[in-house]
Formats: C-alpha cells, structure tokens, sequence
C-alpha cells in the first residue's frame, strides 16, 4: 500500500498515517494468531483482576507483599492493554492504519510500563529479600509509606524517562514508507522508516535501558543472591526448600522478561529489516508476563489462594505450595 502524504508543506510529517502490516513473513495466515493471543489476554485481564478484587476483599492479605503484588496487577493490565485490542484489531478487521499520535502515544505507554514492571519486580525482590534475610525488621522496613514512597518513584521514575524516546521518534522524517513490519509501535521499527538519521533513537534507547533496567536487573540479582546465601545458611531444610523453589519461579520470569528485551534490542540494532522472530518476541513479551504474573506469584502462595476462593465461592481445601 502506497504511503499516505499529507498536502501541507508546513507540516512536519509527509507520512500521515502508519500502517501495521503485523507479523513480517506469515501475513497471509497470521489471523489464526488471534485465538492464542486473545486467550492469553482473557487470562491477563481475568487474573490480574480477580487478584485485585481478592486483595481489597480479604483484610488478611492487606499487607506490602500483597499490596506490591496488586500494583503488579495494576501495570500488568495496563501493559496487555497497551497493545493487545490493537493487534486483535488488525488479526480480526483488518485494522491496520494507525495515525502517527496514537503510534508515538503507544512507544511511550509500551516503554513506560515495561519500565514500571521491572521497578516493580525490584520493589518485589527487596521485599522478599527482607523477609528472608531480615525478618524481625520486616514490619519497620517495609511500611505503608515505603510502598506508598516505592510506587510513585516508580510512576514519576518511568513517566518522565521514557518521555524522550517517542519525542526523538517524532522529530524524525517520515517521507516515503509507512508500512510497518509489526503489529505494533516499535520505538526501533517505526524509526527505521526515517529517511534521515535514526542513530540518535537507537543510541537514547539502549542508554536509557542500561540506567533503567540494567540497574534494576543488577539490584534484583544482587537481592537474590544475598536471599541464596541467607537460604543456604538456614538450619531448616523444609524452610529452605520453600524458600529456593519461590524464588526460583520468581526468577525464572524475571529472566524472560529482561534476556527478551536484550534480543530484541540487539536483533534491531543488527539488523535493518524486521524479521519474524523479533518480532513474535516483541508481542509474547508484552502479553506472556502479565498472564503468568499471577500465576507464579500468586498460585503459589497459600493466603492468596485462599482468598481466591472465597471471592470465587468455592470451598477448597488449599495446602502451602
């Protein structure tokens, strides 16, 4: 499809419109995508609020570990919603024209709650990090106000940082191409439709992730490696045991969700054209972690179930994972 130019001189912009073509090399049958996709956003939405509602219902589970897990919810459901209507938009209408505000407005909302997910895994890991390694200073450390404190850093921390990624994509010429091999705003897919220099995007980007999430992966590893040796220290095998296998969940996800963001950073930086796979891990990895999310930090956990069956009405017997 030819790129759509706008009549006015004076405007920034020749390019008037983006068009997602989705999954570069699979467009004749990736509409059978939607069913996985869209059952994999049922569960994010369905879960993270039911863990929501469990929370504020139950007095038990009003307590900081409980509270950071709710705010997981919070931007878990804001980062499916960020990109899944659109790209189930494209896979069922055929709803690929996206006008150049809402595809900046996205590249913002994409880095600022990607961002806020990794504070918030942070704020998770210092979390259990006391409690394990300093219990009987848990409940003076991780106050009320801590979390309060925590939450809006990580508000202000992502909403202003990420603030010049989609302003430096915006400054860019925009003056043939417009068709975007992916099914949503990719800071680095959208500017290598620039007809002038796009370094100045890549180079902010992989800044801006060393001083963000490189920081935040160095202190989280850093939390559960003083966790492992506390662990290892304990006289109590069965306390132990609990112990490693939460962490190791926890750890597991936390992995997937950084070792993504570095492929694809480097497969964009490498590579000119857009190519399946980086593209597919894109997408899973703004849909999968806030529909395990719950799973993993909540399933395995023995109050939360609990309140899960109270708020669902069902009287099963639970035992601590």
């Amino acid at each position: 499809m030819a790129a759509s130019l706008k009549t006015s001189n004076s405007s920034k912009f020749q390019v008037s419109e983006f068009i997602l073509m989705g999954f570069p090399g699979i467009h004749g049958w990736q509409h059978w995508l939607s069913l996985p996709f869209a059952l994999l956003y049922l569960l994010a939405i369905g879960a993270n609020i039911l863990i929501l509602i469990t929370i504020h219902q139950d007095p038990a589970l009003q307590q900081p570990m409980y509270y950071f897990l709710g705010i997981l919810s919070v931007v878990d459901l804001g980062l499916a919603t960020t990109i899944m209507p659109k790209i189930l938009a494209i896979f069922w209408f055929d709803a690929k024209i996206i006008s150049l505000p809402e595809c900046f407005a996205q590249i913002y909302a994409i880095h600022c709650f990607v961002g806020m997910e990794s504070g918030i895994f942070l704020c998770m890991a210092f979390d259990r990090y006391v409690a394990i390694c300093h219990p009987l200073r848990y409940p003076s450390i991780v106050t009320n106000a801590l979390i309060l404190k925590a939450s809006l850093f990580m508000v202000l921390r992502n909403g202003l940082f990420v603030i010049p990624v989609p302003v430096l994509a915006a400054q860019r010429n925009y003056c043939s191409k417009n068709e975007i091999e992916h099914c949503l705003c990719s800071n680095l897919g959208v500017t290598s439709l620039a007809c002038d220099d796009r370094r100045p995007n890549s180079i902010c980007q992989l800044v801006l992730a060393w001083l963000g999430m490189g920081s935040d992966l160095s202190l989280i590893m850093l939390s559960y490696t003083l966790i492992l040796r506390s662990v290892l220290r304990l006289n109590s095998a069965e306390a132990a045991s609990k112990a490693l296998r939460t962490c190791s969940s926890h750890l597991i996800l936390i992995l997937f969700f950084y070792t993504v963001i570095v492929v694809i950073s480097v497969t964009h930086l490498a590579e000119s054209k857009a190519t399946l796979i980086p593209v597919l891990l894109n997408v899973l990895h703004n849909i999968i972690p806030p529909a395990l999310n719950p799973m993993v930090y909540a399933l395995r956990t023995k109050d939360l179930r609990a309140g899960f069956q109270k708020v669902l009405g069902l009287g099963l017997k639970t035992n601590d994972a």
